[in-house]
């Protein structure tokens, strides 16, 4: 017997690590199984916004009421984004070398300027004044 291969969308189903190969993927009718969206929150008027969850929904103005009842009502939210999960694009983790292309970043960090020690000296300097 011929076994074919079922692919989801959802992040959760491939978590749940159930069975691929089945004997039989039944025929849905349209819109008979929801797309699922990311849900993104704003929580404050310039800033960032981070995932919040997933929603399933049959269209974008359905997700984004969705996305509005089930994580707008929890806290204070002034922004919301959704997006169809199969249009987020990720690095495989087996690609993490690229973000090692320079392994020296100190430059990056306060500590590597040596401005204190430059203002240390100027109050020990001027406090006689």
């Amino acid at each position: 017997m011929n076994k074919q291969t079922i692919e989801s969308l959802d992040p959760r189903i491939s978590r749940a690590q159930l069975p691929t190969e089945v004997d039989h993927i039944p025929q849905y009718e349209v819109l008979d199984q929801f797309v699922t969206y990311e849900v993104f929150q704003q929580q404050k008027s310039g800033g960032h916004f981070i995932h919040v969850g997933s929603v399933h929904a049959p269209n974008e103005e359905i997700a984004l009421l969705f996305a509005k009842e089930q994580y707008g009502r929890r806290g204070k939210s002034v922004g919301m984004w959704i997006a169809p999960t199969n249009a987020i694009v990720s690095i495989p983790e087996e690609d993490v070398d690229m973000f090692d292309a320079t392994p020296e970043k100190k430059y990056r960090e306060v500590g590597a300027y040596m401005v204190r020690n430059r203002v240390e000296q100027y109050k020990k300097d001027n406090r006689n004044e």
